[in-house]
């Protein structure tokens, strides 16, 4: 889709330098950049790059207000998120098909709203709700009483089990398993076996949270799972059951949590994270890739990067890397 870079600033809230009538067609790299490109730097150094550039105009920050630029300039306070949302402006996306598929199997008591749309061979289970906007992939699994919100997209293959929730504005990448069983078994020490301990509780995804590929959450064992509003889940991450996710946490690919723990809003994990049953995560923690905290452990201090395992304050962790390195020496 073509705009004019004046109608992009306008949607934006950016100050133009330069000609705002010239037409850009799509966001690109520096290096990718071709005629009708919009391109950002959120760093000065970059800037002389840029306007070297093919593109057809560059989103940049304060720092370039006061300059003579080559080429025109969207200018924002904070350009790599003004460019996001010039890329949503520019390459909006088609929901093709409406409706429900012939091939779809769609429960009589289930309720969806009139713009909702099913694809090919996925099935609605009996009393759920789909509300409006909310597109379900082909293939995918929506169990019985599953509610899900307005404006949601479930790609192919997911599968939702009975009684989960989903707010608004939810993305669930294909593959996703949300609501399953968690992994809790009682011994039997006469015999030796295990047996399986109730897992009757609910999953609740709140608004805005999106959900990578292949991403299993279990449901609570007696309580609730919750994902809170805002947060972003990368791929092939696991969240076991009765686990509390604050909002706007961000977790790197293949972090794996074990049941009841509790991760306050804020807080950045990196890839391949550990963390043990009953642990707390509190606001604003950053754990660094492979990090891992041990069960009941308490990890706190807002802006404060943890590494390691078990995690400990970063400094603290390149300290001991140091003295093992002197005495690796001797």
């Amino acid at each position: 889709m073509k705009r004019t870079l004046q109608e992009l600033g306008d949607l934006l809230g950016c100050c133009i330098a330069g000609d705002g009538r010239i037409e850009v067609t799509g966001v690109a790299s520096i290096s990718s950049a071709v005629s009708g490109s919009l391109v950002f730097v959120d760093e000065e150094k970059h800037l002389p790059a840029a306007l070297r550039s093919a593109a057809a105009a560059v989103v940049t920050g304060e720092f370039a207000a006061a300059t003579n630029p080559a080429k025109p300039l969207l200018i924002c306070a904070q350009p790599r998120l003004a460019f996001a949302r010039a890329a949503k402006f520019l390459n909006p996306q088609s929901r093709g098909d409406t409706g429900v598929h012939s091939t779809a199997v769609v429960h009589p008591s289930a309720r969806l709203a009139r713009d909702a749309i099913v694809e090919a061979r996925a099935v609605v289970g009996e009393n759920a709700a789909i509300g409006e906007g909310t597109r379900i992939g082909a293939g995918a699994v929506v169990g019985g009483n599953v509610r899900i919100g307005s404006h949601c997209e479930i790609y192919p293959n997911v599968t939702i089990y009975p009684g989960a929730e989903l707010g608004d504005r939810v993305i669930v990448h294909a593959g996703a398993v949300l609501g399953s069983d968690g992994f809790g078994y009682v011994r039997d020490r006469q015999s030796g076996r295990y047996e399986k301990f109730p897992q009757v509780g609910r999953l609740l995804i709140e608004d805005d949270v999106e959900i990578g590929a292949n991403v299993t959450i279990d449901r609570g064992a007696l309580e609730t799972t919750r994902i809170g509003r805002g947060t972003k889940i990368d791929n092939l991450v696991h969240v076991g059951h009765n686990c509390q996710i604050g909002e706007d946490v961000v977790i790197a690919a293949q972090t794996g949590f074990s049941g009841s723990i509790v991760v306050e809003k804020n807080v950045v994990l990196g890839g391949q994270v550990g963390i043990g049953e009953h642990a707390r995560i509190e606001e604003g923690v950053m754990l660094g890739g492979q990090g891992g905290v041990l069960p009941h452990k308490i990890l706190r201090g807002k802006g404060v990067a943890f590494w390691g395992t078990p995690a400990q304050p970063l400094r603290a962790y390149l300290r001991q890397l140091a003295a093992l390195a002197r005495l690796a020496k001797k």
